[in-house]
């Protein structure tokens, strides 16, 4: 289930692929927004994600009822989504010079469309893969129109049932979509670790067959490494400069310095997979000399008799195995042997 996104293998046989979200970290000024990209490839990440909509494509223009946040949890209470929208969208003229300076620095640069003309703006900018947000993973009509470009798709999964993924991963693949990559959300903002059910990633892996990974709105590094350890290949992480700048999506952002430990902690913890085995790995091959075997541990003649006295097991490994002391105990020694000798059969 390999594949790549530009020049980037995507899969279990290679390190986690890492995704710096800037969503609307960039509090409205551009030369933020590319301090943010050259912060993110600093640190490591393999792509820097955008999101692109405007007010209009999100919502309604209305600040009240059903379009005004009033969730005591939420943090946007207090704000109409139509505000909300405009505050943290990216201007659609930024995206070229933000994918640009990305390309310039290494990094891989795509965004989550959230309706059809943002397809098509995308596709103008040749953007080399989609995301589909956990918001939209029921937006059949998106997907396809998505999916028929022929571009690898990540879809997080926040909320959805498993029926409402196998409607939506068909109608990507019925639709063109050959590299599908499913994302383990939890759609809270920040989300727990207890909340965020990373156990779930194998079976979505079996379940549909395709690549998985984590869209972590967890604080920390700590959940995202654990995901990699059950199978995750992907992980996306919201990116900011500092969480204290304010901004609509900082509360629950990495920090550069947290970004770059992500990079370098799931490329261990992938490292570490390796396959089953037992036994002595080629690198233990020289430790196993330093295991406890049988020495002689007082000088000894010829004939004198072995005994816990005489004989212990200690370091180095070069003697019998111990598991042989207590069948030592009562020979004889077939020759004069030094303390420090090892004990062998053909000392006995």
């Amino acid at each position: 289930m390999e594949f790549k996104i530009g020049e980037k293998w995507i899969g279990k046989g290679h390190k986690p692929f890492i995704i710096a979200e800037m969503s609307g970290n960039h509090n409205q000024s551009l030369e933020r927004a590319l301090e943010i990209v050259e912060a993110a490839a600093k640190a490591g990440a393999d792509a820097l994600k955008l999101q692109t909509y405007t007010p209009d494509t999100m919502t309604l223009d209305i600040h009240e009822g059903d379009f005004f946040i009033q969730d005591p949890k939420s943090l946007w209470k207090g704000n109409s989504l139509y505000n909300l929208y405009q505050e943290a969208y990216t201007p659609w003229e930024w995206h070229k010079p933000i994918f640009d300076r990305a390309c310039e620095l290494g990094m891989l640069a795509f965004s989550t469309p959230f309706d059809e003309s943002a397809v098509e703006f995308l596709e103008s900018l040749n953007v080399p893969a989609y995301k589909i947000a956990s918001f939209e993973n029921t937006d059949i009509q998106l997907i396809r129109k998505v999916a028929s470009t022929g571009k690898p798709m990540i879809i997080s999964t926040g909320m959805a049932s498993i029926a409402e993924l196998d409607e939506s991963v068909r109608a990507a693949r019925e639709a063109g979509c050959e590299h599908l990559v499913l994302l383990k959300c939890t759609s809270t903002y920040p989300a727990t670790p207890e909340n965020t059910n990373i156990s779930t990633l194998p079976h979505l892996e079996q379940l549909f067959k395709c690549t998985v990974g984590m869209s972590d709105h967890t604080m920390g590094v700590g959940v995202s490494v654990a995901a990699v350890a059950l199978g995750a290949a992907v992980i996306e992480k919201h990116f900011t400069l500092r969480r204290s700048d304010g901004g609509v999506d900082s509360a629950f952002s990495m920090e550069p310095e947290e970004m770059e430990a992500l990079v370098v902690e799931s490329e261990r913890a992938w490292q570490s997979l390796g396959s089953i085995t037992y036994g002595a790995t080629e690198r233990e091959k020289e430790s196993v000399k330093l295991r406890r075997s049988l020495y002689i541990s007082q000088d000894l003649k010829a004939g004198d008799i072995l005994s816990r006295e005489n004989i212990k097991a200690i370091r180095p490994g070069l003697g019998l195995p111990t598991k042989f002391l207590d069948e030592m105990i009562g020979r004889a020694v077939s020759k004069d042997v030094k303390k420090g000798t090892p004990l062998t059969w053909e000392v006995i």
